[in-house]
């Protein structure tokens, strides 16, 4: 609740009810003892005759009852948080000194309204111990990376699963679904966390589901024989699939191997949408869904709970009425969310932010790598450092399947998709952020644009810098016989090995350091100025270094550096009307 609600002057900031805790070095938010207290309930402080509670799970206490939480779409095996420790110690040491009202904000917001379903668990740190024993883990079983990393790239994938527990959910079609992967988005957010992709991965893309090894309920492994050519939405529940699964199917599909997973089902999105007051979305006609139970007239409106969850479950009164029209909703109500998320009037009201930690963190399953508030919380200050107009929704381009006459599934575009993949694995933004584009059309300018040497002039050693073996020895053949690079040789493998390929040259070389990266697809960023060296021939030579990076003889290093022609894609920050 905020300082106005508990009776305080009106001229109370928020961020003036945080102080320091000199034992953790961080501001917490410390409401006075003489106004009623939240009805969040906080960590209990143990008597002094009482044992000291286990290190993991807990026990209910004789004679009492937790109520179950309503909803929640867990996949087997979870576990919950142990019991809570005994609470910070109160206010101390000297208040912070006096600054801007935004600045206040951003002390207590940290920036973590980055996507909506981390939001709200990662922007109430300050309910620690109460919020842990919120959240459901899963094992990972080893499909992911081990986590995300503060220093580099980052890739959730959020799942949405069609599973019909919880309140009022079991009136909404397969009232004994399994739990499939309904709603799929792989989050990807750059290295420098100006830009981020959220791609959309339909649930009737035809892929392979491949063997998944699951830990089951009694901790024994069990590996689930994986399908060939099958919905992608079988990735999850089926079998007993769980969320690893659809992390390696994802990795299989993409190439793109997730840090984490989340997991969330319908109440996630009547919860959270309640929490903040309602979202705005807007349509472009009238809309009128029996199986959704979805009505709104053209224009713009406030949703939230039960017609939130029918406005993202809508496809028959939108575009051709299939799932792919159900998507481009989805994420245009993520969008919608994402802004309300940032707005100031769910910035500044403490109750509101105290509510969407309670929904996020009930709403949510994660990975056995995020089953604590205080790994949520550092993923939420990294997400939060996006700019929402640099948010780009897109989704894995696709064809209707060649082989149904009756189309009900979907391939992928193989002429698109891979492109966009790539993208995606190369951190390269969908959003084209300005300051990039500056370095990158620098860089192309100074290295790759000039007089090139013809290829029989060009004299270069080839290094294997961490290539797969025999790759030096390729590209030579492949340069001599097929480019007419015959000034060119072999010598061996480099120093250290070197994740991206390079060419250093001299000054006097640069055309020649041109012509061989145009033959090699090199970018502008592989061109190192520096020195020649001396080949076999006593000439001075370029130093070409094939790095990990390095695929093959003729393939081309060069990222894609846009989104191919026709890929729909939209940015978080602009308001679309449902159509």
């Amino acid at each position: 609740m905020d300082a106005q609600g508990r009776g305080r002057a009106d001229d109370i900031d928020p961020a003036d009810q945080w102080v320091l805790n000199p034992n953790t070095g961080e501001y917490e938010l410390r409401l006075g003892p003489s106004a009623p207290q939240s009805g969040v309930p906080a960590p209990r402080r143990p008597r002094p005759s009482e044992a000291a509670p286990p290190a993991r799970g807990r026990t209910d206490t004789p004679g009492r009852s937790r109520p179950e939480t309503p909803g929640r779409a867990v996949p087997p095996p979870r576990r919950r948080r142990g019991a809570p420790e005994e609470p910070l110690p109160g206010r101390r040491g000297r208040r912070p000194a006096k600054t801007s009202k935004r600045k206040k904000v951003l002390l207590w917001t940290g920036g973590t309204m980055a996507f909506v379903l981390v939001a709200g668990a990662g922007a109430a740190y300050f309910y620690i111990e109460h919020l842990n024993n919120n959240i459901a883990s899963v094992s990972d079983d080893g499909a992911s990376t081990g986590g995300f990393q503060k220093d580099k790239a980052i890739n959730i994938l959020l799942i949405g699963t069609d599973k019909r527990t919880g309140k009022g959910n079991s009136s909404y079609g397969d009232a004994g679904s399994v739990g499939h992967a309904d709603t799929t988005i792989l989050l990807h957010v750059s290295k420098d966390r100006s830009n981020a992709t959220a791609l959309s991965i339909p649930r009737d893309l035809i892929t392979d589901v491949p063997d998944c090894p699951t830990t089951q309920e009694d901790g024994t492994q069990k590996v689930i024989p994986g399908t060939q050519q099958v919905r992608f939405n079988t990735s999850l529940g089926q079998d007993g699939r769980t969320p690893s699964c659809t992390m390696r199917t994802v990795t299989e599909l993409t190439g793109v191997k997730p840090d984490n997973f989340m997991v969330a089902d319908f109440n996630a999105v009547k919860t959270l949408t309640s929490a903040v007051g309602g979202v705005e979305v807007c349509v472009g006609k009238d809309l009128d869904d029996p199986d959704s139970h979805l009505k709104l007239s053209k224009g713009t409106h406030t949703i939230e709970g039960e017609q939130a969850l029918a406005f993202v479950r809508t496809r028959h009164a939108v575009g051709f009425g299939g799932d792919l029209s159900r998507i481009g909703l989805q994420q245009q109500f993520l969008s919608a969310l994402m802004r309300k998320l940032k707005s100031n009037d769910t910035l500044t009201s403490p109750s509101k932010m105290l509510d969407l930690a309670e929904a996020g963190t009930k709403a949510l399953t994660v990975d056995s790598q995020l089953d604590s508030i205080g790994k949520l919380k550092d993923l939420g200050l990294e997400l939060g450092k996006l700019n929402t107009k640099n948010l780009t929704f897109t989704t894995i381009p696709v064809i209707d399947n060649p082989t149904e006459k009756v189309k009900s599934t979907v391939v992928l575009n193989e002429s698109t998709a891979p492109q966009v993949f790539d993208m995606i694995k190369n951190d390269v933004s969908f959003t084209a952020v300005k300051e990039q584009k500056k370095k990158e059309a620098a860089a192309v300018a100074a290295r790759l644009k000039g007089t090139k040497a013809p290829a029989s002039e060009v004299r270069v050693r080839i290094l294997n810098g961490g290539a797969v073996a025999g790759s030096a020895q390729e590209t030579l053949s492949w340069l001599q016989n097929e480019e007419g690079v015959t000034k060119s040789e072999n010598a061996g493998n480099a120093p250290a090995p070197l994740a991206k390929t390079t060419l250093e040259y001299a000054p006097d070389q640069a055309d020649q350091a041109r012509r061989l990266a145009g033959l090699m697809g090199l970018p502008g960023s592989a061109m190192k100025p520096g020195e020649s060296v001396t080949n076999d021939q006593g000439l001075p030579a370029m130093t070409l270094t094939l790095g990990k990076d390095f695929e093959g003889a003729g393939v081309s290093l060069t990222a894609p550096s846009k989104a191919p022609e026709g890929v729909q894609k939209s940015t978080a920050d602009k308001v679309e009307c449902a159509k």
